[in-house]
């Protein structure tokens, strides 16, 4: 569709949402699935001064009540709007510091929260991304993330931001995502890991339009990053998160091998900061100014990371990420890089579980091809201290993730 008809068609679902009493300052949630609907929804209600809160599709009955109430919506959207139109003046300019929308974070680490973006944060984010990656007017940029993440939501916005074009999948599809690369139909893509697995066990052998490819929602491995070299398939790790309207850090395509294993230097009007504890810190226009901390202006984030000589960002997994075992600090993420450096290892996950002797013990959970265990352990014997090398190790058809890629290393504790 044009943008002069999903123009028309906000502004029809605008007046629709008006005479259900929809006005300035409330919040509409919805559970639409990708499509013309949900794209229209999304440009309609800053046209009242609503906000929008996308709810995860996947939750339960209960669960998605539980949001329902926590945002104060006051409608949710599950059908395509339809009805009388209420005869009211629609916006044409927006307060940018006011609220666009209301999402909820992914909740690897427990109960979803919800983080209030404004005006002013998603129009940050999409310039930041549009100074790495450069916009190109026949630009077409594939979203097959879910659109109640802030990945897939920003790909909407900032498609409408460049006046560019936007393919919404209604979920992934390897093949059907495969296709397209190789037919030349997209120029920029954002994946996650377990997507462009699936990609390259399809079969994928070129993709002559494409240009860039995000990478985010955990780390790459390393045979990845190596198929992505050797294909040259233009695959930029980054890194970002909710509470910053997506991404902060991308590598740009002349780096994405020479920088392999890095998340990039922070983009346009991004400021990290490392603390004394080794995390993240955040601030910038893209921030929303709810995840703010009152006492020094900066989004903790929860992530454990470094800055290196040149500026480049490199992250080692959450803070709580570390198991402590007879008094010695194990990062899972140290323990999950080495593992995958093994090549009879797809992708592995390692957690502290319980033990009376040793408080917790290292226990890796892996996706194998090939190999046994023995093997594993003897590969890790070579490269890490005693303490680190996990006591036990489970293969396991597939890891937990959220539907945005991202890790549950929760579920594996249970």
């Amino acid at each position: 569709m044009s943008y002069a008809e999903l123009a028309a068609g906000a502004a029809r679902a605008a007046r629709r949402l008006a005479a259900l009493g929809v006005g300035e300052g409330e919040r509409v949630a919805t559970t639409l699935p990708p499509g013309a609907a949900f794209a229209e929804l999304v440009h309609a209600l800053p046209l009242l001064g609503a906000s929008l809160v996308p709810l995860n599709t996947r939750l339960t009955d209960t669960e998605r009540r539980w949001q329902l109430e926590d945002c104060g919506a006051r409608l949710s959207v599950s059908e395509p709007l339809d009805g009388d139109e209420a005869d009211v003046a629609l916006r044409d300019q927006v307060d940018p510091d006011t609220e666009h929308s209301v999402i909820y974070t992914s909740g690897t680490t427990g109960t979803p929260s919800a983080v209030s973006l404004t005006h002013r944060n998603h129009t940050a984010s999409a310039l930041a991304s549009a100074w790495n990656l450069g916009v190109h007017p026949d630009d077409r940029w594939l979203c097959v993330l879910p659109l109640f993440h802030v990945g897939g939501l920003a790909i909407l916005l900032r498609s409408a931001i460049y006046g560019t074009t936007a393919v919404i999948h209604d979920g992934f599809d390897a093949e059907r995502v495969r296709s397209a690369f190789e037919r030349g139909e997209i120029t920029v893509a954002s994946l996650v890991p377990t997507m462009l697995r699936r990609l390259v066990d399809a079969g994928l052998g070129r993709a002559p339009a494409l240009r860039a490819v995000l990478l985010g929602g955990g780390p790459v491995p390393r045979d990845l990053l190596e198929w992505s070299a050797g294909h040259d398939f233009p695959a930029l790790q980054t890194y970002g998160m909710t509470q910053t309207s997506s991404q902060i850090a991308t590598l740009t395509a002349g780096e994405a091998v020479r920088r392999s294993g890095s998340a990039g230097r922070p983009l346009l009007g991004v400021e990290l900061s490392i603390s004394g504890e080794g995390e993240i810190l955040v601030r910038g226009p893209m921030v929303s100014p709810g995840a703010l901390a009152q006492t020094d202006g900066w989004l903790h984030t929860g992530d454990r990371g470094r800055l290196d000589r040149d500026g480049y960002l490199w992250v080692e997994g959450r803070l709580k990420d570390v198991i402590v075992t007879g008094g010695e600090n194990v990062a899972c993420a140290e323990v999950e890089r080495v593992l995958e450096e093994h090549p009879a290892v797809i992708e592995a996950a390692v957690v502290g579980l319980p033990d009376p002797e040793w408080g917790e013990v290292v226990t890796a959970f892996v996706v194998m091809n090939g190999g046994t265990g023995d093997d594993l352990i003897a590969h890790c014997r070579e490269r890490l201290a005693g303490y680190k090398v996990p006591r036990a190790l489970h293969a396991v058809d597939a890891l937990p993730r959220n539907a945005a890629g991202k890790l549950l290393r929760r579920e594996l504790v249970k």
